[in-house]
């Protein structure tokens, strides 16, 4: 199944000054085709949840890269639909 990606106004700030903007296309192709892709790999973030209290999920866009970026997504609104929330480098 091929889901739908939304994003926040935030996530749309953050993709617009991106430093490695091909690693993070290629990870949102991904987590729209299978956001179990073994290379995202996906978790769930417990920190904090989505505006009506989605879960949360982190996706790596990167590995063993400073900064590398993850990219922090929920499911919905609707069926089949992904909003990207934020996308950030690792601290």
């Amino acid at each position: 199944m091929k889901f739908a990606l939304n994003f926040t106004p935030e996530a749309v700030e953050k993709i617009a000054v991106l430093k490695r903007y091909k690693a993070v296309v290629k990870a949102l192709g991904f987590l729209q085709s299978n956001p179990r892709h073994p290379g995202l790999k996906t978790h769930e973030f417990t920190s904090f949840k989505g505006p009506k209290g989605e879960k949360i999920f982190e996706a790596y866009a990167e590995q063993n890269t400073p900064a590398a970026y993850r990219v922090f997504f929920y499911y919905g609104p609707g069926k089949g639909e992904i909003t990207v929330f934020t996308i950030t480098p690792h601290p």
